[in-house]
């Protein structure tokens, strides 16, 4: 990875924050942009702007184009068996609510069960939590081990007829920890063939080679801004064979095939779901990202993520009062690491970071039962992207050094 001539396609990289270089660490939250991507989007509202599927003159065709290209480029790019299976969201936040009611007011029956994970973000979690009190279902959440690791063979255990929907993150926004999606629903589906899968995939995508097909989920969902693209586009994988299960929960134009004054039928197509004028230059603006990160290469991408992981554990080693949560091998998470220094509180961590120019997140990072479990008020996240380097875990370090020296 060439990661100084990478930088230069990110032109806020450049910037400097309280005077200081900006070093930014805080992509799990979101990713930068690079210049290929914001180019695509205003080259797309100084030429081509127009609303899609609605109209014959040049312009409106054109956008259709991009739009369906769009669809069928990062179709392809995770692996999905046809572009119909490809729907688009504002983010997975919106997607697990689709399946959250689309599915669960279809499905469930009082006491049914829907097992979730401790570690989940709120967004995957809430939702369940919501549609499991409406229909009178249960919520069961497998808790966490000491070693922030699952015991899968217990939580296998717990899988009966009653259960309906198996609730997973492909990679924990806290943890770091990537599970084996595959293994899982094969072992899960020997105790329930019935079993339908929804997938966070929001901190895997970007980092990992997602083969929609190869996992076997039903339901996979993506938020872009994390892997480059623009905020508000989210995807949202419904296997077709199973998408007549899941209802659309929002109605109006672009989905529907007619329309009667006492019955509506709507589209047999993924266009179902995206109900009203879609994020025509945001989903354009995704694609684009995709072709920039099919460019680097996934694999690559990868690479880089755990040879930064293990200089910051090397680093780590020198600072004892720092306690870090999830696993400690590089192989076994993505390129982000939460932590806390002892006696010091992650947001005043975090507070001195930023004033050095570092940005990293500080909270409960949209996981607030995780953090109760492991009884802590909060942690600090520094997470990694293809275009941090050495140099960027070096300034941290060196913040955090000098935090210690004003707070304690």
């Amino acid at each position: 990875m060439n990661t100084s001539r990478i930088k230069k396609d990110f032109p806020i990289l450049k910037r400097e924050v309280n005077g200081k270089k900006l070093v930014y660490l805080d992509n799990a939250a979101t990713s930068q942009k690079p210049l290929s991507v914001v180019e695509k989007i205003s080259d797309f509202y100084l030429t081509n702007n127009a609303n899609i599927h609605r109209g014959l003159h040049t312009l409106s065709e054109e956008a259709s184009e991009m739009y369906d290209e769009a669809r069928e480029n990062i179709a392809d790019f995770f692996g999905a068996a046809k572009s119909d299976e490809i729907i688009f969201t504002s983010g997975t936040t919106e997607s697990a609510n689709l399946i959250a009611f689309g599915w669960g007011e279809k499905n469930l029956k009082p006491h049914d069960e829907i097992l979730v994970l401790l570690s989940e973000h709120h967004s995957n979690f809430v939702p369940w939590q919501e549609i499991a009190k409406r229909k009178n279902a249960k919520l069961i959440v497998e808790n966490i081990q000491p070693d922030y690791s699952y015991n899968f063979t217990e939580m296998y255990k717990k899988i009966t007829d009653n259960t309906k929907l198996v609730v997973l993150s492909h990679a924990s926004n806290v943890l770091g920890n990537i599970l084996e999606i595959k293994t899982i629903i094969n072992k899960c589906q020997k105790f329930n063939p019935n079993l339908r899968f929804f997938v966070d995939g929001a901190q895997a995508a970007p980092h990992l080679e997602v083969n929609l097909q190869s996992l076997g989920c039903d339901f996979y969902a993506i938020s872009g801004h994390k892997m480059l693209g623009p905020t508000g586009v989210g995807i949202l994988y419904i296997k077709k064979e199973i998408q007549n299960e899941v209802d659309p929960i929002k109605f109006g134009g672009g989905m529907i095939k007619e329309v009667y004054l006492d019955e509506t039928t709507l589209k047999n197509s993924c266009e179902k779901y995206e109900g009203g004028t879609p994020n025509i230059s945001g989903v354009i603006g995704m694609s684009e990202a995709i072709n920039y990160l099919r460019e680097i290469g996934m694999e690559n991408i990868r690479k880089h993520e755990v040879e930064l992981l293990k200089y910051f554990f090397e680093k780590a080693q020198d600072h004892e009062d720092m306690t870090i949560y999830g696993s400690m091998s590089p192989l076994e998470r993505t390129g982000l690491v939460s932590f806390n220094i002892k006696k010091i509180h992650p947001h005043d961590l975090a507070a001195v970071l930023a004033n050095e120019g570092v940005a990293v997140r500080s909270g409960h990072h949209c996981a607030m039962p995780l953090h109760k479990h492991l009884q802590i008020p909060g942690s600090v996240r520094a997470s990694f992207y293809l275009y941090n380097d050495e140099s960027d875990i070096d300034a941290l370090f060196t913040a955090i050094d000098k935090a210690r020296k004003i707070l304690l």
